[in-house]
């Protein structure tokens, strides 16, 4: 993978449009995965009759404690993504190029935050991450995410976990594969189903998340929306089991010039889930959404986004995932504006901002100043200690 890397010259104002990118990618993933939590299994008229005709317009408090913007595992997952990307590029001064190993152990470190009390401090691989105790709080994970990373044993795409796991939970944590702007389009798409396969090995989740990724990636390089989701979709053409995500994509793409945007336009994004007004006490069905439905009412309402505020509205006010399109969406729009798009209010009462904030500019820091943090003849003992090269 590290043939596909691009070196290069990083000006100051590169630099802080970089990070400005990766902070609104990481924050807006977290908004609308905050946003969409508590109408999770709902369909519309549940979701109207609970908050009126308009929906849910703004993040609400949580039914445990009363608060606001408690994200889900969805952004847990999110930032192991990262702290592994991190550990990925330092350990490559060893000579142990091998980055879904390294997200893998990152999952791992989430895993124990799901039946750990908290931080164990005898173990020196943590790094900072895992020793942030508002991370141990199991919230809803994903069973596939559970059984994916119980063991140390790292799938393949030739034997993927969890081979029937179509859901969206893999999509909702691969954002920040799409910022490794230095890569090749190719190979982020290549170590983000591979590391997808951990958990979800069906062919529509991992190249949904593979997808998303991509999509990030074209924004981050200062491409248009449309045109990353064209760039995507030709990448996809070649993959086996492509054909239901590149549906979905051109379903999204399609969309935008039926009309106004609204329910009923993200309704048949999403087929196949209760969204009926006719019974409003009824849940979704028991079956995880798609995958890639999620991946579709992401990009529309990302597309069809009169601000970051309104998209995640629309992405969240439906009878499917909301809790992944939520994430998606926001990943999409965030990566697409920068951080300053982001809804201020919303910001203030998002749950791990510190933490999330941190991790944002560590990875522009290792993505940008990596060699004067840990090459062979320079390494910083600080650095090092955050990010453990074990």
């Amino acid at each position: 993978m590290g043939r596909g890397i691009v070196t290069g010259l990083w000006g100051r104002i590169e630099q802080q449009d970089f990070r400005s990118r990766i902070r609104g990618t990481l924050l807006g993933a977290a908004l609308g995965d905050a946003l969409g939590a508590p109408l999770a299994g709902l369909t519309l008229g549940a979701i109207r009759a609970a908050h009126g005709p308009d929906g849910l317009t703004a993040p609400a408090p949580a039914v445990t404690d009363g608060r606001r913007g408690r994200v889900t595992a969805a952004t847990q997952l999110t930032l192991f993504t990262v702290d592994g990307l991190i550990r990925a590029h330092v350990r490559r001064d060893t000579g142990a190029w091998h980055p879904p190993t390294d997200v893998h152990r990152a999952y791992r470190r989430w895993a124990a935050t799901q039946h750990d009390w908290g931080p164990d401090e005898r173990r020196k691989d943590n790094g900072w991450l895992a020793q942030e105790e508002w991370l141990y709080a199991r919230r809803d994970p994903d069973r596939a995410c559970l059984t994916g990373f119980g063991d140390d044993v790292l799938a393949t795409l030739d034997q993927p976990k969890n081979p029937a796991a179509r859901g969206a939970a893999a999509a909702a944590r691969s954002a920040p594969f799409g910022l490794l702007v230095g890569w090749e389009p190719a190979l982020v798409l290549q170590l983000t189903v591979e590391c997808a396969a951990q958990s979800h090995g069906h062919p529509t989740a991992h190249l949904s998340a593979g997808a998303l990724a991509v999509i990030v990636h074209g924004l981050i390089r200062g491409d248009s929306l449309d045109a990353a989701v064209q760039r995507t979709l030709g990448l996809l053409g070649a993959r086996p089991g492509h054909q239901p995500v590149t549906d979905a994509l051109q379903r999204a793409v399609s969309a935008v010039t039926r009309g106004a945007p609204g329910p009923d336009a993200v309704a048949s994004l999403s087929p196949g889930k209760a969204t009926s007004d006719a019974a409003p006490d009824a849940v979704a069905p028991d079956a995880t959404p798609d995958a890639s439905d999620a991946l579709a009412v992401a990009v529309y309402c990302a597309l069809v986004a009169e601000d970051v505020a309104h998209g995640l509205r629309l992405a969240v006010n439906h009878g499917g995932d909301s809790v992944a399109a939520g994430a998606l969406c926001g990943a999409l729009l965030g990566a697409l504006h920068g951080e300053t798009a982001l809804p201020p209010a919303w910001l203030a009462e998002l749950e791990g901002r510190a933490t999330l904030l941190e991790l944002c500019d560590d990875f522009a820091l290792e993505m940008t100043q990596g060699p004067t943090l840990h090459s062979p003849s320079a390494a910083s003992p600080g650095w090092l200690a955050r990010y453990p090269r074990g």
